[in-house]
């Protein structure tokens, strides 16, 4: 049974890191799409003689840009506190595989001890029995 709830606390682990990495991954594509869009605002332009309204258009484009960076930054956030959960979870899951690492090894202990005391009972009577019969 213990054995079992190892194992089974193990595989949770293991479920819990390829989520933490999945999220990893969308917080690095959600990094390199802010930089991205950094990158268009700083190279957006216009043509040198251009009329006031394309400055205008491009000062709304801009402030667009800016406005989707905020919206990835909430979303990178969010993502953050969903890491943290993960790792206050992998934590208590490592914790707790090891009680039962602990109890494992205690229950092996107890069985070796009881093989041991089986085997020295059994020496004892086998020697009993020799001087008995003889």
């Amino acid at each position: 049974m213990i054995e079992q709830l190892y194992d089974l606390k193990k595989k949770q682990i293991d479920q819990k890191l390829m989520e933490k990495s999945l999220l990893l991954s969308k917080l690095e594509s959600f990094n390199a799409e802010i930089l991205i869009t950094k990158t268009q605002i700083d190279r957006t332009s216009i043509q040198k003689f251009g009329a006031i309204s394309d400055f205008t258009i491009l000062q709304m484009h801009k402030n667009t840009m800016r406005l989707h960076i905020k919206k990835i930054e909430v979303k990178k956030k969010t993502l953050d506190k969903e890491i943290e959960l993960i790792l206050e979870e992998i934590v208590q899951l490592q914790k707790e595989t090891e009680q039962y690492s602990y109890i494992l090894k205690e229950q092996n202990q107890e069985v070796i001890k009881k093989l041991l005391l089986t085997e020295k009972e059994e020496a004892s009577e086998y020697i009993q029995s020799k001087y008995i019969s003889k």
